[in-house]
């Protein structure tokens, strides 16, 4: 039985995005290939709402992302923001604190979003080089609102760092309109697809920061200075990219664009919807409120059916019996929600439905 993945990623891929994994190897400096990072890199700058020249599929996944982003704008000593809300938040501030970065946290009960004015006041307080957030955070299912904290972030003259990784493809993105330095994300969740791919974006203050370091990146391999001369028009060998990731990324970005990102982002807000209507006649009620709910990413409270069971068990049994996977907590959470994702090719509401009617059989 072929599995509907409805946990926090990776999410279903569509027929074409598998068609084109199994495309006959090119090599990575192949005028041809160079084509087709070419194509991605156009239509990544547009996904990400940016004109930014340094936006490219990093050859990682989105944790690599996250690093890229920090250890580039970072130094040892550096003062450094973050916002932790959820894990991802925290894996923020672990990163940039290996980086030697001087961490001040700015916290929000998971569930909830950050406070603008928090973020504000410690930015001013600290003046930090870089401040970081988490625009949609998977461990929540909390779509934080950008735009004060990234005026905040201008106010005081900060660089800022943005993780999209479940929002890009899913809701809208705009990072030159909010005023973003930095921003990565991941090809498996509203993207469609497969994991090993980590979209970044980078504006120009980002780079001149990172030409104008006192020492070098202290990863050769996620040093902008040295990618940008394979992405950049000399195409300098760095390291050996995935070409089949690429390509499969390249289609997965032509489906995005011919459905349009308006359109889009109403199928994962539909199916959301849908979601907490349908499986609050189970019992489940959404932990997040209303207005900062993540349409690609519900976490719902578990009823009493659920935990009286075993909502690993349920799990387990939606997995085995169904081929239905969802996401249990993480961190804080473990034990208490699930977390369903309606991500890219998966948010509809025939998903919904079958994922509901699994559940009463399970549960009756």
């Amino acid at each position: 039985m072929s599995r509907m993945l409805l946990g926090p990623g990776p999410s279903n891929v569509p027929e074409r995005v598998l068609q084109a994994l199994a495309q006959p190897l090119l090599g990575h400096l192949d005028p041809a290939f160079l084509a087709v990072v070419d194509e991605v890199q156009v239509r990544l700058r547009r996904i990400f709402g940016t004109e930014n020249a340094m936006t490219l599929p990093l050859s990682a996944t989105g944790s690599a992302g996250m690093e890229a982003c920090l250890c580039n704008l970072l130094e040892p000593g550096d003062d450094v923001v973050v916002g932790v809300a959820g894990v991802f938040g925290e894996r923020m501030c672990e990163v940039a604190s290996r980086i030697g970065g001087r961490v001040t946290r700015v916290e929000a009960e998971w569930g909830t979003p950050l406070d603008p004015d928090a973020m504000a006041e410690a930015m001013a307080r600290v003046r930090p080089r870089v401040a970081a957030f988490v625009h949609a955070e998977t461990s929540t299912g909390v779509c934080q609102p950008v735009e004060p904290i990234a005026a905040a972030a201008r106010e005081a003259g900060v660089m800022l760092v943005l993780d999209c990784v479940t929002s890009l493809g899913g809701i809208r993105v705009s990072l030159d309109e909010w005023g973003i330095d930095a921003a990565y994300s991941g090809t498996q969740k509203c993207l469609s697809c497969p994991p090993g791919l980590s979209p970044v974006s980078f504006s120009a203050r980002a780079m001149q920061r990172v030409q104008s370091r006192s020492q070098p990146v202290q990863s050769w391999y996620l040093d902008l200075t040295l990618l940008a001369g394979y992405f950049g028009q000399e195409r300098v060998y760095h390291h050996t990219a995935p070409v089949s990731m690429v390509t499969a990324l390249c289609e997965a970005l032509r489906i995005v664009e011919e459905e349009g990102l308006e359109a889009r982002e109403r199928r994962h807000r539909e199916a959301a919807a849908a979601l907490i209507e349908t499986l609050g006649g189970l019992g489940f009620e959404p932990l997040v409120d209303e207005a900062y709910r993540l349409p690609p990413l519900t976490t719902l409270r578990l009823p009493e059916s659920i935990l009286t069971r075993g909502e690993a068990d349920v799990r387990r049994s939606l997995l085995d019996d169904h081929g239905i996977e969802v996401g249990g907590g993480l961190g804080k959470l473990a034990g208490r929600v699930w977390r369903v994702g309606l991500m890219g090719h998966n948010a509809r509401v025939e998903n919904v439905e079958r994922l509901a009617s699994a559940l009463r059989t399970i549960v009756s």
